[in-house]
């Protein structure tokens, strides 16, 4: 039997317990998480992108191919994946438009860093390297765009066609095209440079018809009918008021009921009430008020039926149940102010039109208020479809429109599409990545790799060889040619530039800048804790 071994007393020294593999876990997670939502959206990209049916838990259901809705309506848990959502809306925010690109290439970029990692790369030199090869995509971005103006009316609709040309509406381009640009130009303040507001444009949808109904109005437009069957459909020359208070009978400021005993009592209440609306209509007919539009009230019936009675002896036309949040907007497009009791029921409070009348759309009837004096920076839009899902499609459709233009006037540049600027930038970033040293080098590579994402994503969904298509498109990029870009309604690579296929470069800033931000967000990530609520 061996002999016990002596214990010799050594004092152990304390070593703070140290677990390498939970950061590196949590950031797999993390980087798998993402990576799943980007491949979720990552075949609806481009012109032949696939849509996706979205049901909804109370059994709605919608069909679209726009990046931003499909994320805003998944059901994400993970909290990183729950990023990519957000990128998703922050890029729906700044742009408008490119919320599915943005998506795939931070989900390109994650699966870099997967790799840079693996490698036994710092997540922090990884992050500091990537910073500074955005900061070199966008000034790539800003070699290759070209200026434009703002009287350049086609060059702008060319813009907005592209925005429109991936969507589930895009045969019907040219028709919405022309009034997103229309709009925007209508509402653009020329003191106020690059600043548009779009709650000056007010789109309406209305079911019925076709989407080649929708139709652009210089003026106002009330998705009501007007009130009373008496009452006026047509009004030339108009006189419109705008009220914030009711013509019905008043009452008391708390629950309190009123016994009436005896008819000659009842007689005297209704009488009273006859004279007090009486005397609310006469103050109308004298300020020579023609059409009415009374703001909604939720204690009581914004116009009774006796007051009804009499606006239709007076022949006017009455708007009932204006909603609040409508107000601003209403007052900006007739340069009114509403008009809060009777006694500023004047002549001089009251805005002019040439016409005011009831106009039936489809199932609908809209009060249109047309030829307004003076009338504000806005515009309407009634956007039409045959069912549901089609008309909701359109409405955000022609959001992303509207936003594309908006693009432009903040920013007046423009950029060729069709994968173009990120096999450029991935040319040019690969090129930078032979010059510089150390960590950069594997950083830079891998960032323009990654950008390849983009043209490849776009030839696989139009049923392309990807592997082929890029590898042409590098090679006449590198060639010389920077505006070849994959044409995938012919199925080759050709000069992007002269289908018209062009892109705001604020679209394409924002994707890259928005896409590096949030993968640097991620890769500091290094434990999730759980707290108490």
């Amino acid at each position: 039997m061996a002999p016990k071994a002596q214990s010799v007393g050594i004092k152990p020294t304390a070593k703070a317990f140290k677990n390498k593999s939970k950061p590196t876990d949590v950031r797999l997670s993390n980087i798998q998480a993402a990576k799943a939502v980007s491949d979720a959206i990552r075949t609806s990209l481009g012109p032949r992108g696939m849509d996706k049916m979205i049901q909804a838990g109370n059994g709605e259901v919608s069909i679209t191919n726009d990046g931003a809705t499909i994320l805003k309506q998944m059901n994400v848990l993970h909290p990183a994946a729950k990023m990519l959502v957000e990128l998703s809306r922050a890029q729906d925010v700044a742009a408008g438009d490119g919320t599915t690109s943005v998506v795939v290439i931070a989900g390109a970029l994650l699966e870099a860093c997967e790799k840079l990692l693996q490698k036994g790369l710092h997540p922090t030199a990884i992050s500091d390297s990537f910073q500074r090869c955005s900061n070199k995509a966008v000034e790539i971005l800003k070699q290759m765009s070209t200026p434009i103006e703002l009287n350049d009316r086609e060059t702008l609709i060319k813009s907005a066609s592209t925005s429109l040309n991936s969507k589930v509406v895009s045969q019907q381009s040219s028709l919405l095209a022309p009034i997103a640009v229309d709009a925007v130009l209508k509402v653009t303040d020329p003191s106020k440079e690059g600043s548009v507001d779009l709650k000056n444009i007010k789109v309406i949808s209305s079911l019925g018809g076709t989407v080649e109904d929708t139709e652009l109005v210089d003026g106002l437009v009330f998705t009501c009918r007007s009130a009373g069957s008496n009452a006026p459909k047509r009004i030339e020359k108009a006189k419109i008021g705008l009220i914030q208070f009711c013509i019905s009978a008043p009452k008391t400021d708390m629950d309190h009921n009123v016994i009436v005993s005896d008819y000659a009592a009842m007689d005297r209440v209704l009488k009273e009430e006859r004279s007090y609306i009486l005397n609310i209509v006469k103050q109308i007919k004298k300020s020579g008020c023609n059409v009415l539009l009374v703001q909604k009230s939720i204690l009581r019936d914004a116009v009774s039926d006796l007051a009804q009675h009499f606006l239709d002896k007076i022949k006017c036309l009455v708007v009932k149940d204006v909603e609040r949040e409508d107000i601003e907007f209403v007052c900006k497009t007739l340069h009114c102010r509403p008009i809060a009791s009777l006694d500023h029921f004047t002549a001089e409070n009251l805005s002019s039109a040439e016409l005011v009348e009831e106009v039936a759309s489809g199932t609908n009837k809209f009060v249109k208020i047309t030829g307004i004096q003076n009338m504000g920076r806005t515009v309407s839009i009634i956007c039409r479809g045959s069912n549901k899902l089609v008309l909701e499609e359109a409405a955000r459709s022609l959001h992303d429109a509207l936003c594309v233009v908006r693009c432009l006037v903040k920013l007046r540049a423009q950029i060729v599409g069709g994968g173009a600027p990120e096999i450029e930038m991935a040319l040019q970033l690969a090129a930078l990545a032979q010059t510089v040293e150390g960590v950069d080098a594997y950083c830079f590579r891998a960032f323009a790799d990654a950008l390849e994402v983009i043209p490849s994503t776009l030839a696989e969904n139009a049923g392309l060889n990807p592997i082929a298509t890029v590898t042409e498109l590098r090679n006449r990029h590198a060639q010389g040619e920077k505006t070849a870009g994959i044409n995938v309604r012919k199925g080759a690579i050709t000069d992007i530039y002269a289908e018209n296929v062009v892109q705001p470069l604020l679209v394409s800033i924002s994707s890259i800048t928005l896409a590096t931000e949030t993968i640097r967000s991620i890769l500091k990530i290094d434990d999730i804790v759980n707290t108490f609520s």
